[in-house]
């Protein structure tokens, strides 16, 4: 646990004196049973994993031909681990949207089809990188069925 405490502070410290310290990074308090290198279970309506699904929901739309963006319908399991920032590990369900990627809108104001015929759905389990005092989110796993 001090090495987490110690991780933090450090990350807090590079964050104020870069001049782009990120409120929600410094805010958080980590619990005395998460340790470095092990994965712990996180709650999925967690802000900071609701985030990471957002960028592994936005890689899909970008590797994907599809002319609808895809979001983010449920996360059924999230864990998290510290590394060289936070890996954050998801079991989550995306969702075809009616918002066409022509349009580019914020995915927060996209409905899911309606129309029967075009609603589609994939299980997924993505694998994100954070890196909060680089400001960084890399997605190097992102599996879909």
């Amino acid at each position: 646990m001090r090495r987490a405490r110690e991780l933090l502070a450090f990350c807090c410290l590079v964050l104020s004196t870069t001049g782009r310290p990120s409120r929600d990074f410094c805010a958080q308090t980590l619990n005395s049973d998460v340790k470095p290198g092990f994965p712990k279970t996180i709650n999925p309506n967690d802000s900071a994993v609701l985030k990471a699904a957002r960028h592994s929901v936005e890689r899909f739309n970008n590797c994907t031909n599809d002319i609808f963006l895809f979001k983010e319908s449920h996360i059924s399991r999230a864990l998290v681990q510290i590394v060289k920032g936070l890996k954050y590990m998801l079991d989550m369900e995306i969702g075809r949207t009616s918002c066409k990627k022509t349009q580019h809108p914020s995915l927060d104001n996209c409905d899911f089809q309606t129309n029967h015929t075009l609603q589609r759905t994939f299980s997924c389990y993505s694998e994100v990188w954070v890196i909060p005092w680089l400001q960084r989110f890399k997605v190097p796993v992102l599996h879909c069925q």
